[in-house]
């Protein structure tokens, strides 16, 4: 007895079953997460700076990874909408990152927007060679000393390390800080 080929209709209902899998499947692929790289967010950004949210397991050679990628975007391509980063100079669409300032942290307290701009508020104060109050400069330590690496981009040259925010008064070999790379200064 000869086989009895499929009806149309169960033809096109298998041929819409199979596709459907194909297609979810490569979505999926095309989708996926960069493995290569912690997993990471944006919690706040501020202007140029930037606050980045990482696992607290994430270890320091996950970060450095991390770091080191933003290193790679800005010495190829200098735009870090890749890396969910904003464009810091909105209206020069010539160079949307002429600068960008990033602190990345464990803790997402440190990352909320509030937060990045009370840090932002005293550092101005700071920088104007103002005195901040006692609650002021506690916090200020506190944030400087939660953040567990930092990268700067500045027209193409970088800079970035493991460890607490530099402390500008105090020279960085001093400092718990591992300088993984810094082109900043011209040699």
């Amino acid at each position: 007895m000869p086989k009895k080929p499929f009806d149309p209709v169960v033809r096109i209902g298998l041929t819409v079953l199979l596709g459907g899998f194909t297609l979810i499947a490569g979505g999926m692929f095309l989708s996926r997460p960069d493995r290569t790289i912690p997993p990471f967010s944006i919690g706040s950004q501020e202007g140029t700076v930037v606050a980045v949210h990482v696992p607290a397991w994430t270890s320091d050679p996950d970060i450095e990874t991390l770091i080191r990628r933003f290193q790679k975007v800005g010495a190829s391509h200098h735009d870090f909408r890749s890396m969910k980063v904003r464009p810091t100079t909105p209206d020069d669409p010539a160079t949307l990152y002429r600068e960008v300032i990033l602190y990345v942290f464990s803790d997402p307290q440190w990352t909320e927007p509030e937060t990045l701009r009370r840090y932002l508020a005293t550092q101005a104060t700071a920088d104007a060679r103002q005195q901040l109050s006692v609650e002021e400069a506690a916090f200020r330590r506190e944030f400087q000393r939660s953040a567990r690496a930092g990268f700067t981009y500045s027209l193409g040259r970088t800079k970035g390390w493991l460890g607490p925010i530099p402390d500008p008064s105090t020279p960085e070999q001093r400092q718990n800080i591992q300088i993984l790379f810094d082109d900043l200064v011209p040699s």
